[in-house]
């Protein structure tokens, strides 16, 4: 019943505020609109600093269109006109972010595609059809940061109906962002809006409304330590890529950046930092999956080399504890808003665990987009290095099942409950760091809290852990009292074998360097996992699983001890 409430209340509160929205804008048809301006020339092209391929070019010249992890041959005609293998292949095709691929190759040819497929675009589907907030932004994005390519050797019709078609779509998108909430698509129809005053003539009030909304929009969704209100590490990633250039584009027009931007931008590089391990890859947390290693390092060539990541992000909820070569990073924190949690998962008090270049202890992180299934099945709690109690996530997700399947998919998934106090305290003392965190995601099924106590030794050399289930509601446990698991999600890399007559694990590193696993009292098991962030596609791997029950084990001790070579 409770949760019937609160997806009542989620559908009730969206339903109010479309019908607010489009209140508002039949009211404004009724008053006078005042001319406003239009592009009319683009003055300067920001630059994209995505990675190309110029090899890709000439498979997209040859009619091969390889996107979101499918091919279609166009076999002589428009991509536009194909029946699409998946959502995701469209989504990727009329967002044009291929383009740049177009202008790394730099030749005439390519120039001459790239204005032929905005063409069959603009005839097929430049009135409107399909489109959507995220889509035009990241569209407008693409034609302005490959305006040389599209424009170069141009003829003055095309020149002419690209604006045009340009035009039409800031119009709309303006229009879009103001009526849809808050949410990470009117941010980034924001910065589009900002690259089209700042990149293009004609519109100068444009900057100052698409200033404003950006502000706006930042300080609603970057939380005074740098990560997104979404907590998903790779939303940094792509909000850095379009606000770094952005950031550039404002200082060359001489014009005055909104401050949020610039605060915005001065925060998140440091929690970017947070969540990188020794090998360069980000910690696999709410939604994120393959880290792009070369955007990344781009990324980080922004900042000061020598700028130390943070390590007690409070706002975010995330923890990093470092000590010599040694890296944890924890979840720490209750999940985000609901209009945010469609990719956030159920892995409260999971933690990552590195030794230098080589990750030793992960999640299983996210698939891709077009994996839907397995995106789903990736956010339970299950799925990450933490405890699950009688097979139950700490957070309840809108079921995808059912009669409320098509509801559930217009809502995105979102986590309609979950943990909401998770206090967090830290400590450092000649032994090392230890951390203290707890959460309340288990109350509601169990009456249990679930506290877990981790100490890092100053040489890195190890990490000893306390998981502790506190009762704090009698009776809620049942007559199987309560069973949990523990799981150890190991990183592919990592090779584990039985030692110590069974009592202790050996986890062996690429290096040769040997982790040693121990659970008091208890025999822990080795067995199968995934790992879903890997640049290929899913790949086996294992996990360390310790079983118990509640009421039999109230402090369940662990170690990792490395070995030295």
């Amino acid at each position: 019943m409770a949760d019937r409430l609160r997806i009542a209340r989620l559908v009730l509160r969206r339903g109010v505020a479309s019908a607010l929205r489009q209140t508002g804008l039949t009211l404004k048809a009724f008053l006078p609109r005042l001319p406003r301006g239009r592009p009319e020339a683009v003055s300067v092209a920001p630059q994209d600093l995505r990675t190309a391929d110029p090899t890709v070019a000439s498979e997209i010249y040859s009619g091969y269109f390889s996107l979101a992890g499918k091919v279609m041959a166009a076999s002589g005609r428009s991509p536009f006109e194909l029946e699409p293998p998946s959502q995701a292949w469209q989504e990727e095709l009329h967002s044009f972010s291929w383009l740049r691929h177009l202008g790394a190759a730099d030749s005439a040819l390519a120039r001459a595609n790239a204005r032929a497929l905005i063409e069959d675009w603009i005839r097929l589907y430049g009135r409107g059809e399909g489109w959507t907030c995220d889509l035009v932004a990241r569209r407008l994005i693409a034609w302005l940061t490959q305006s040389p390519l599209i424009l170069t050797g141009a003829d003055r019709d095309f020149y002419h109906r690209f604006m045009r078609s340009l035009a039409r779509q800031t119009a709309w998108l303006e229009k879009a962002a103001q009526r849809s909430g808050p949410c990470t698509s009117q941010l980034r129809a924001a910065i589009a809006l900002a690259y089209v005053g700042l990149c293009t003539t004609g519109s100068p009030s444009l900057v100052r409304r698409a200033s404003s909304l950006l502000g706006n929009a930042l300080d609603r969704q970057i939380l005074p330590d740098g990560g997104h209100i979404s907590r998903n590490p790779a939303i940094l990633i792509e909000l850095l890529t379009d606000l770094l250039p952005l950031r550039q584009i404002y200082a060359a027009q001489n014009a005055e950046a909104p401050p949020a931007l610039l605060n915005a931008i001065d925060r998140m590089m440091p929690m970017l930092r947070l969540f990188r391990h020794g090998d360069g890859h980000l910690a696999l947390f709410n939604g994120m999956g393959t880290t792009p290693p070369d955007l990344l390092a781009t990324l980080l060539s922004y900042s000061d080399p020598r700028a130390q990541p943070i390590e007690n992000a409070v706002h975010s909820g995330y923890q990093r504890m470092q000590a010599q070569s040694s890296v944890l990073i924890m979840d720490a924190g209750p999940p985000p808003p609901e209009v945010f949690s469609s990719h956030a998962h159920a892995g409260c008090l999971s933690f990552e665990f590195s030794d230098g270049p080589y990750r030793l202890i992960v999640n299983c992180g996210a698939p891709p987009p077009t994996q839907e299934a397995r995106r789903q099945i990736a956010r339970h709690t299950a799925a990450h290095s933490t405890i699950n109690i009688a097979g139950q996530s700490s957070c309840r997700f809108l079921d995808g099942h059912g009669p409320g399947a098509s509801m559930a998919a217009r809502l995105g998934f979102p986590i309609i409950s979950g943990p909401k106090h998770v206090p967090v305290a830290r400590a450092a003392n000649s032994a090392g760091l230890s951390m203290r965190a707890s959460h309340d995601g288990w109350r509601t099924a169990f009456g249990v809290d679930h506290e877990r106590r981790l100490a890092l030794a100053h040489d890195g050399s190890r990490l000893v852990g306390e998981d502790v289930f506190t009762t704090v509601q009698q009776g809620r446990l049942g007559p199987d009292g309560g069973p949990f698991v523990l799981r150890f999600h190991l990183h592919p890399s990592v090779h584990a074998e039985p030692a110590g007559d069974g009592h202790a694990i050996a986890l062996t590193l690429p290096s040769g360097a040997i982790w040693r696993f121990t659970c008091e009292g208890q025999m822990p098991q080795i067995e199968d996992s995934i790992y879903f962030a890997a640049p290929d596609g899913a790949r086996a791997s294992r996990m360390i699983v310790v079983n118990g029950r509640i009421t039999e084990t109230d402090v369940l001790r662990w170690s990792l001890t490395r070995r030295e070579l």
